[in-house]
């Protein structure tokens, strides 16, 4: 790989950190799979795109859904890295679903905002 183990655990374990999805903790096995990632030439893109993909589905839910507990281990994301790694999609998929839960956090944050008279449904 183009770049440092420790450079690339760091970045793997900043994003997973960073993920609105997620608890926001990292654990020992949580960077040991880092590691693991890396040792298996896991590109840093392939696990960025698994974390906007998971973020993606989790944000996305039904308004009426269940809430659901934040991610609370990277090994969540190893099967969505399989299907990142298996998935034939154009180039900017990723980014412009990035693009797509930003857009759905900023309006989830102004409906929470409102007085309770203008909200149909609350989101939790």
């Amino acid at each position: 790989m183009e770049i440092p183990k420790n450079d690339y655990i760091r970045n793997v374990l900043d994003a997973y950190r960073q993920t609105p999805t997620t608890a926001g903790v990292v654990h020992r096995n949580d960077r040991l799979l880092a590691a693991r990632l890396y040792d298996c030439a896991i590109p840093l893109a392939v696990v960025q795109n698994a974390l906007i993909l998971a973020s993606a589905r989790r944000i996305a839910r039904l308004p009426n859904a269940p809430p659901l507990q934040p991610i609370r281990s990277l090994y969540y994301l190893v099967p969505v890295i399989e299907e990142v790694l298996g998935a034939h999609v154009p180039p900017d998929y990723y980014s412009t679903l990035q693009s797509k839960i930003e857009s759905i956090l900023r309006l989830k944050q102004w409906i929470r905002h409102l007085p309770d008279t203008f909200k149909i449904n609350p989101i939790p």
